[in-house]
């Protein structure tokens, strides 16, 4: 018989997760609803640096990604990975640096990002020191778990565990391969890979963060919590097995699907395409596994929240799931990429898959942790409901905004000119679906504050168990026997099953990536491409630091109506791979709020952009683009720009040898060039060619000029 051992679950390290989960749920969303409705009353960015859409909406998405699910997601594994494995945490310390370590990385992005201080990279705009420390907390979470899995008293490692261990190894390899950088200063840095090349990097991780943080661990909470809610088995082991393996086997190859019709060589972006429409199958199996785990409890379902909240949760997956694949098929993609149709796709993702799932994981969890009951089955209920319309009222406006953005972009008068030919036309048509999505994002708010209420008065009429006691019986080697299932062999070893799902996830990504930085032919040159000016190059930092990339794209695909659009002197047509080879970070973006400026140069003379940054309306009536006043304030910081030089001469850029000691010559000499001829608008602006909208107006003006006949 074995020897019964008494030992202790940890749960204050849950409660801590799981109260940061409410807390910057409420501050993410929220910064979520003020960029919403700085759409629709452009006064809300108050002509402030720091509150501007352009640096608000970074901290938004990085507050709801990594604050709210991050925290999600550690409170989920340590309540369950403990109870699966019949074990303590492995380290208490471990648990507190992890614990104060990503709360410290999340004020660090809330400080940093509305600084302008970003990288550009979507869902990776944290400079190189907090991507430092994001890997040292990740490690300490990876040791933290290993070791709780290597101590276990249960020799089998349930499906959960599967896609825990998954997560992290996947993170980890996503989080070095896209932060491949060489530092210029403490805050400043360069990628290593430009143009074409650091797109796919990006989008391979961009595409997989949203797989392997937002899906695989939530994945496993709903295996662990979902059975345990509906105090069910899960439907078929059998197929969580396939759901598992074919899952991050598939997932990793999808990325390129963010890149149809741009720059991207053809090979790469079928490859994308292939592998995203594969993914339904996994997917939708998972989806119907844990459905199916819900046989003979659905006269549960219509009385308890908790299972209400996972059901739609898991009905969102689903559809988000099928409508991810349908996007990646070109034609598809054609209609939805650049437009808000994108932006609802991910919303049913993360309000109805995440969002609901994490509510009702803690609706579950706090009672039980407390040692108490949910204070309001009806509150509950309530915030379902709300919820649910939530989230109907946020995505439905914004599937129709994008369909309207597209049919107008394309639309032609049978004398073969743009319906349309004014970009503006096109934003204010959608301004009312817009007004919609501010409602939902509010009501969707407010049942987050239903639920604040309602897990607050649980606890307080309860008490932490900080140390649960509980018994298990010592682990004992477990012998094969014959005819066992080769499955059985893996998830007792830890070590096999990391192992091989690091091979599973690897493949895909090196199979792309290797031919785009081996073979030459992937990214053609173009003769005419030149490297930056200095000048052009500090503009083009400011037009990063504003956060300019989240409104504008600066890729002219290959249709009629965008190269008819955007191809103002008729000669350049749509973009090409080798005129990014410079562009580090690149800048294609994946939405357009405003028009493309890939061919915005030479389109309007300086005075325009001049007039234009300081009040859109004054030349764009009806404009929801803000102001940036400070532009015409602040001296251009050129104190690191040899350091950029040299370090761009490191990375291939072909700048003259000791270019970066006259650099700063040339800068003076371009600047004074453009201010000559801002006199007038500008009032005779005293001291104007030493300010950052000289630097901006040079960058702007030479966008997409490189290929055009002189």
């Amino acid at each position: 018989m074995n020897q019964i051992e008494q030992f202790s679950y940890d749960n204050k390290s849950v409660r801590n997760f799981a109260l940061a989960t409410a807390f910057w749920g409420v501050i993410g969303m929220s910064v979520g609803l003020w960029a919403a409705l700085q759409l629709v009353f452009p006064s809300l960015n108050f002509a402030t640096a720091e509150v501007t859409f352009g640096r608000i909406r970074p901290l938004h998405t990085n507050a709801v990604i990594f604050a709210f699910v991050g925290n999600g997601i550690f409170m989920g594994v340590y309540y369950s990975l403990q109870r699966l494995l019949k074990a303590r945490m492995y380290s208490d310390l471990l648990s507190k640096i992890h614990f104060w370590g990503w709360q410290s990385i999340i004020v660090a992005a809330a400080i940093t990002l509305p600084l302008g201080l970003t990288s550009s990279h979507e869902y990776a705009e944290l400079l190189l020191p907090i991507d430092v420390l994001i890997a040292l907390i990740w490690i300490v979470f990876g040791i933290n778990m290993f070791g709780t899995i290597l101590k276990r008293r249960e020799n089998h490692l349930y499906v959960a565990i599967w896609f825990y261990i998954a997560t992290w190894v996947t993170v980890t390899v996503l989080h070095i391969g896209n932060n491949l950088v060489i530092p210029i200063t403490f805050w400043e840095s360069y990628p290593v890979f430009a143009g074409v090349q650091d797109a796919l990097v990006q989008w391979w991780y961009g595409h997989n963060a949203v797989a392997f943080f937002l899906t695989t661990p939530y994945l496993g909470l709903m295996y662990y919590y979902l059975p345990k809610a509906a105090n069910r088995p899960v439907f078929s082991y059998r197929l969580s097995i396939i759901h598992f393996w074919a899952l991050i086997f598939i997932y990793i190859w999808a990325g390129p699907h963010h890149l149809l019709f741009t720059s991207l060589p053809d090979w790469a972006q079928s490859l994308g395409t292939v592998f995203s429409i594969m993914l339904i199958a996994p997917s939708w199996g998972g989806m119907l596994n844990g459905l199916l785990t819900l046989r003979g409890a659905w006269d549960r379902v219509r009385t308890d929240p908790i299972l209400k909240f996972m059901v739609v949760a898991i009905t969102a997956y689903g559809m988000a799931t099928f409508e991810g694949p349908m996007l990646s098929i070109k034609s598809v993609n054609a209609i939805s990429h650049f437009t808000d149709w994108t932006i609802g796709h991910v919303h049913i993702g993360t309000l109805g898959w995440n969002g609901m799932l994490t509510f009702g994981v803690l609706y579950w969890l706090i009672p039980r942790i407390y040692d108490t009951k949910l204070y309001s089955v009806k509150l509950a209920n309530t915030h379902f409901w709300i919820a649910t319309l939530g989230t109907l009222f946020y995505a439905v406006p914004l599937y129709f905004a994008g369909w309207t953005q597209h049919f107008m972009w394309k639309d032609f008068v049978p004398e073969g000119y743009l319906l349309y030919g004014n970009f503006l036309e096109t934003v204010t048509a959608i301004l009312p679906m817009y007004y919609m999505r501010a409602v939902g994002g509010t009501i969707y708010l407010l049942g987050v504050f239903v639920m604040i209420y309602n897990l607050r008065k649980t606890i307080v009429s309860g008490k932490l168990i900080e140390n649960e006691a509980a018994e298990a019986p010592a682990l004992v080697k477990y012998v094969a026997h014959k005819g066992e299932h080769w499955h059985r062999r893996i998830e007792r070893k830890p070590i096999m099953l990391l192992f091989f799902s690091t091979i599973a996830i690897l493949i895909g990504g090196l199979v792309e990536f290797f031919p785009m930085v081996l073979v030459d032919e992937n990214v053609p040159k173009i003769a005419s491409v030149q490297p930056y000016t200095p000048l052009e190059l500090q503009g083009r930092d400011l037009y990063i630091r504003e956060g300019c990339v989240g409104c504008h794209s600066q890729m002219v695909r290959p249709f009629r109506w965008e190269v008819e659009r955007y191809d103002i002197q008729g000669d350049a047509g749509y973009s090409k791979s080798g005129e990014f080879i410079y562009d580090r970070p690149f800048l294609w973006g994946s939405k357009r709020t405003g028009p493309d400026l890939h061919r915005v140069g030479g389109k309007y003379d300086d005075s325009w952009h001049y007039l234009h940054m300081k009040d859109p309306t004054s030349t764009s009536p009806g404009s929801i683009m803000p102001p940036y006043p400070w532009m015409y304030e602040n001296d251009l910081d050129v104190s690191s720009l040899p350091a950029k030089i040299r370090v761009l001469q490191m990375l291939n850029t072909p700048y003259p040898e000791g270019y970066d000691e006259v650099a700063l010559q040339d800068l003076r000499k371009q600047a004074a060039g453009i201010a000559e001829g801002l006199k007038e608008p500008s009032g005779n602006m005293e001291d104007l060619e030493n300010k950052e909208i000289i630097a901006l107006i040079a960058y702007l003006q030479r966008l997409g000029t490189d290929i055009r006949p002189k």
